[in-house]
């Protein structure tokens, strides 16, 4: 295909990237956004192919079969509990591809005795480093979110060192790599790389996960676009690039979210058990367990109720409950409302998707600026297996993990119901004076059943 023509198509391509992120910014038009995207992948695709002289159309062919088949089986089978996983598997896949072609293009120059300029290389290192953090790093996160690894941090005297030890590692073999153009070289600092990736990851709490996914994200964006100065393709460049920014923005909203820095996210080690934690002083005698049938009572005579969604939520998949719940108060003349902390679940948005799922209005979903204000005129909120993000030592305990955390002022509502399976603390490891609050009432048990108990007890009354 003439240059021209295919700089023309990637340049569709990119403003249609540009466009799907704006649609993507909004529930309302994400679903055109999201298709926006695949429609500018599918042109940048279609070019590629079309401008490239020498290539296997059989191993495409065969290759997008063999992926189509594993993605359409995992859109059907993987529940929406799990999109946290699988986001973490879509980015080290990304990432290890990076590795992998610009160790397949630096093959072939060798093979056709070209001399790779000086762009190539350092780009070729760039994304065998990156890719690699990202792919092991991103295996590693998705073992902590399925249960696989320990999800608290996992720590070792001189942790710190060792990382730094391979990090340098890793760029003296790329520097190697460089002047001796020697694929042997490469493949030593992608391994160096990979351990690196582990080490970066391991030692980081599930609490963090939502930070570590979208930093990850950007890693692989970051990885794509080093690749695409080695294969000189601009569309690459592009799309990398826009990856690799969102996701630093995504990244550094989180953190502020948690009123944390980026660097104490990755060496902070957040979720260790806090030594001194004294829950027997927290909880002693104080802790008011309520049954089903006492908070329809509750429910019957309030005029405004708060639900704010945890990951015991997602865990017990209650979503589905939780609509209903709000069906029958708002048939008694209730309203109902959703207060969604930043980094409540486990990525971004967690609890916006799955309330989605169950068909839930996305206007009665609200930020937590704009609910905060509010609670002090709400009767009821219900609380369902969150800990952290309304833990009120963020307030008030200067020398907590959390200090400083914004968090959703539950405790200022006239009566709070904390829907929990026990009083086991959260992913900062610290107990929660909210379940003990003169306010506060338990409802010990499954979200979903409790849910479930609460909207047999109000359809009795």
């Amino acid at each position: 295909m003439p240059q021209a023509l295919v700089n023309i198509a990637y340049l569709i391509s990119a403003l249609l990237f540009v466009f799907a992120f704006k649609g993507l910014s909004h529930p309302r038009t994400a679903i055109r956004g999201n298709l926006l995207g695949a429609l500018g992948m599918l042109i940048a695709i279609v070019v590629t192919l079309m401008d490239k002289s020498i290539v296997s159309y059989e191993l495409i062919i065969l290759g997008f079969i063999i992926g189509g088949v594993i993605g359409a089986v995992l859109a059907i089978k993987v529940q929406m509990t799990a999109m946290p996983q699988m986001v973490a598997l879509f980015n080290g896949f990304g990432g290890g591809a990076s590795t992998l072609v610009a160790a397949l293009a630096f093959i072939e120059a060798t093979q056709l005795n070209k001399t790779l300029g000086t762009q190539e290389t350092v780009a070729t290192v760039a994304s065998g480093i990156i890719g690699a953090v990202t792919f092991w790093g991103s295996l590693v996160a998705f073992g902590k979110l399925e249960g696989i690894i320990e999800e608290r941090p996992v720590r070792y005297k001189g942790d710190q060192i060792v990382k730094i030890l391979f990090a340098l590692s890793s760029i003296i073999l790329g520097i190697y790599f460089g002047l001796e153009r020697d694929i042997s070289y490469y493949w030593y600092l992608v391994a160096a790389s990979s351990v690196l990736g582990v080490l970066l990851t391991i030692p980081i709490g599930g609490a963090d996960m939502p930070v570590v996914i979208s930093l990850l994200n950007s890693y692989s964006g970051l990885a794509a676009c080093a690749t695409g100065f080695v294969l000189n393709n601009n569309v690459l460049i592009i799309s990398g690039s826009l990856v690799g920014a969102s996701g630093i923005i995504l990244t550094n909203l989180m953190c502020k979210a948690m009123n944390r820095s980026l660097t104490n996210v990755l060496f902070g080690g957040f979720g260790e058990i806090v030594a001194g934690a004294d829950e027997d002083k927290v909880y002693g005698g104080k802790v008011k367990s309520a049954s089903p049938e006492e908070v329809a009572m509750l429910l019957e005579n309030a005029r405004r109720v708060v639900i704010v969604p945890g990951y015991g939520m997602a865990v017990s998949q209650a979503q589905f409950a939780i609509r209903d719940l709000m069906k029958v108060l708002e048939s008694k003349g209730i309203e109902v409302e959703f207060a969604i902390h930043p980094v409540a679940g486990r990525m971004p948005g967690h609890m916006n998707v799955l309330l989605a799922e169950a068909n839930i209005p996305y206007e009665k979903l609200k930020e937590m600026d704009e609910i905060n204000p509010t609670f002090e005129q709400t009767d009821v909120s219900i609380v369902i297996g969150a800990n952290d993000v309304v833990n009120p030592l963020a307030r008030t305990d200067s020398n907590s993990p959390i200090a400083g955390m914004p968090i959703l002022d539950v405790d200022k509502s006239k009566t709070v119901v904390v829907i929990k399976r026990s009083l086991a603390p959260g992913f900062a490891g610290i107990p929660n004076p909210l379940f003990a609050a003169d306010n506060t009432l338990m409802l010990f048990g499954d979200a979903k059943k409790m849910v479930q108990e609460l909207i047999n007890a109000l359809k009795e009354s």
